[in-house]
């Protein structure tokens, strides 16, 4: 996983620093900026759509870790498609955006999927998918039911949102934090391929010193 790690210091002592690429995908006025403006600003506009991409930071001080988001918001309109993949590149995460109001953006959202599969090997990324606009439940197109499912069966994280009312905003960003970080202990736990655990044994076996 492609990261910059460092170390902090705390009362219990050193902590890890991860820096993650996020990248929000999805068709045109779905709402993945007014989500990112929410999550960073905790404040809702009705923005203007992206043209190319936009980009946010946000710093997490939690108890494990200081996490890092840079939020890659790509434009939704088709024209932007063919050079997306630049602005995904490298990601550890993706949200894959889609108006609970607009079963179009729906398909639109398993396409991208099949973007990243692609591009990605299997558990390299971490997604989720984001139906948006539970403010819109009265015209809703899709149901949790379906969207959960389909989730499931992709292996993805799965979460409903609504920019406009601060409906579990923080909580999709946070479930994408914890399976991060979740990957990292695993990571850390399994052998290194040159036989050799990335877990520090300082402190589990004594060595013989050189004379």
């Amino acid at each position: 996983m492609a990261q910059t790690v460092t170390l902090g210091t705390s009362p219990e002592g050193p902590r890890p620093s991860y820096m993650y690429k996020v990248v929000l995908l999805g068709s045109m006025s779905v709402g993945k900026s007014s989500l990112a403006y929410r999550y960073v600003r905790n404040d809702f506009r009705e923005l203007l759509p992206t043209v190319g991409c936009s980009f946010f930071t946000q710093t997490l001080d939690l108890d494990e870790a200081t996490v890092k988001f840079e939020i890659w918001d790509t434009a939704g309109q088709e024209k932007y498609h063919s050079v997306c993949h630049l602005y995904y590149r490298d990601a550890q995460a993706a949200l894959l955006v889609y108006d609970i109001a607009n079963k179009q953006t729906f398909s639109r959202a398993k396409l991208w999927l099949e973007e990243l599969e692609k591009r990605f090997l299997p558990n390299e990324i971490v997604i989720a998918l984001v139906g948006n606009k539970t403010d819109l439940a009265a015209e809703r197109e899709v149901t949790t039911e379906e969207a959960e499912e389909f989730a499931q069966t992709k292996d993805l994280l799965f979460m409903e949102t609504s920019a406009k009312s601060n409906y579990q905003v923080n909580d999709v960003f946070m479930s994408v934090v914890q399976e991060l970080l979740r990957r990292e202990k695993e990571k850390a736990s399994k052998p290194s391929p040159h036989g050799r655990s990335t877990v520090d044994l300082r402190g589990s076996e004594a060595r013989p010193r050189c004379c």
